[in-house]
Formats: structure tokens, C-alpha cells, sequence
């Protein structure tokens, strides 16, 4: 086992939950992979599936912090101890579809909440099924809470498509006018923030920091940091970023910005 801090990466996909131990030159020590089935809604296969991957990979190197991406716009609500309700609704979920023309109605037109998938349309069904919930999180912001019992955060990546204004920094106005719970919704914070520790099991004590989506994800994984550099990650999904000293919003192409790495990255997704 190398003696030196080592960071853990967490990546929760569509099928899937993958680990990767990395020094702090970026080499890759160890990896580990646990499936679970495509499209599942439930959240207790998530975290059975981080807890596998962790307690393979802990042994290898020691893991000062870890850090988590999710499926971009994957929902769920809690109880005030951070238990599940019911089935998450994920990112590619168009259930509440109906409720897309009235988001144009009131959202400003460069919001990323927009579209039949759109999570404030999500999060307006699943607060009507479940009036008695404290928190609304995102797949990422559920599985770090777990670790360190911190509920009620999310990052600016994950909440983009949820309303958040990423300029301004805030929850705009519209979605109480739209008739979202706004004591429902998270504190934001920026990727890489600390959240607090692990509180148990083998990384107690490890340091877990707000993460981000896995499209966001892939791209910092290249190494690209400049602005003009880009990426194009397939998997599940087909996403295309690029790095921008400026935010680009193009709603009627599907393009919206993050904010990351003190810049901006534009992009879509298929």
C-alpha cells in the first residue's frame, strides 16, 4: 500500500458505480466496478453498491478525501434522517412532461430547467406524492450524505438543471411561483467543498467533498483545464463540453453552462 494521501473518485451511473483510487499526480492505483440494473430507481442499490466498491478499494491506498458524481438530474426526496420516500425519478425521466409549458412560462429562457425531463417538473410531481418531505437531493448529494450525515447540500453542476441560477448564485423566484417547496431545496455549494467526514466503516475519517455530474466528471478527468479545451463523453448518454471564460446559454440547441474550475463549461447532452 502506498504510504502517501491518496484520493477516492466516486462515479454513479445509469447501470453502475464505479471507483478510482488516484495519487496526487493522477495515477490511477486501483479501480472497482459493481453493476446494478440499467434505469434503477431505487436508492438502497445505489449505496449497496458504494459500500461494496469502498470496502474493496479502502485496503489499497490510504484515502484522505473522496468526492462523488451522479446522473445529472436524478431526483429523490427524504425524510428529515435522509431516508428515501419512494423510487428516485432519474434524469431521463419524462413523467412530469405536462408540466414543461408552464416551466416556459415563468423560467427565463437560459435556465437548464427547462425540457419534458426537467427536474423542477420532477420535483413539483414528487412533493404532491410526498407532502411530508424534508429534503430534495440529487443522486450525488444522497450518497455523500450517507457518508457524513450532512443532508440539505448539493453543488452548483448538480442543481444547474433544477432551477439554479448559476450567475447569480441563487434559487431564483420562479420556482415558488411555479410551486416548488423552496424549504425543500438544498444549500448550494461549490465542487470541492468540504462536506465533513466519513462516520464510519473502513475510510472513517476521510474527507468527503461536495462533487459534481458525471458529464462534468468525464471532462475533468481528461485533464482538460483551458478555456477552449473540450470533450465528448459517451456512455449512456452522448455529452459534449467545452471550457469558456464566459457562460453560453443556447436553450433552443440544448446548451447550457457550468460553472467549474473558476470558468464556465457549455455544453449538452444527447
Amino acid at each position: 500500500m502506498p504510504e502517501f494521501p491518496c484520493t477516492l473518485g466516486i462515479d454513479c451511473g445509469t447501470s453502475g458505480l464505479r471507483g478510482v483510487v488516484v495519487d496526487a499526480a493522477g495515477t490511477v492505483l486501483a479501480t472497482a466496478h459493481r453493476p446494478f440494473p440499467a434505469g434503477t430507481t431505487d436508492p438502497a442499490l445505489w449505496a449497496s453498491a458504494m459500500d461494496a466498491v469502498i470496502a474493496e478499494l479502502a485496503p489499497t491506498a490510504p484515502v484522505a478525501a473522496l468526492a462523488i458524481d451522479g446522473t445529472s438530474g436524478t431526483l429523490l426526496l427524504t425524510d428529515a434522517a435522509g431516508n428515501p420516500l419512494g423510487p428516485a425519478l432519474l434524469y431521463n425521466d419524462a413523467s412530469a412532461a405536462d408540466l414543461a409549458p408552464r416551466i416556459a412560462t415563468l423560467a427565463p429562457p437560459e435556465s437548464a430547467a427547462h425540457g419534458a425531463t426537467s427536474p423542477a417538473a420532477r420535483l413539483r410531481r414528487l412533493q404532491e406524492r410526498h407532502p411530508k418531505a424534508v429534503h430534495a437531493l440529487h443522486q450525488a448529494d444522497w450518497l455523500a450524505a450517507r457518508l457524513t450525515g450532512r443532508l440539505g447540500l448539493s453543488d452548483d453542476n448538480n442543481a444547474l438543471k433544477l432551477g439554479w441560477d448559476p450567475v447569480r448564485r441563487t434559487w431564483p423566484a420562479w420556482l415558488e411561483a411555479f410551486g416548488i417547496r423552496t424549504d425543500l431545496l438544498p444549500e448550494i455549494v461549490e465542487p470541492g467543498t468540504p462536506l465533513g467526514e466519513v462516520r464510519h466503516g473502513p475510510l472513517e475519517g476521510s474527507r468527503v467533498t461536495a462533487g459534481t455530474t458525471d458529464g462534468c466528471a468525464s471532462f475533468l478527468a481528461t485533464g482538460a483545464s483551458a478555456p477552449g479545451d473540450g470533450v465528448t463523453a459517451l456512455g449512456t448518454t452522448l455529452t459534449l463540453k467545452i471550457l469558456s471564460d464566459q457562460p453560453i446559454f443556447a436553450p433552443a440547441h440544448g446548451i447550457y453552462s457550468h460553472k467549474l474550475l473558476g470558468a464556465w463549461l457549455a455544453g449538452g447532452a444527447s
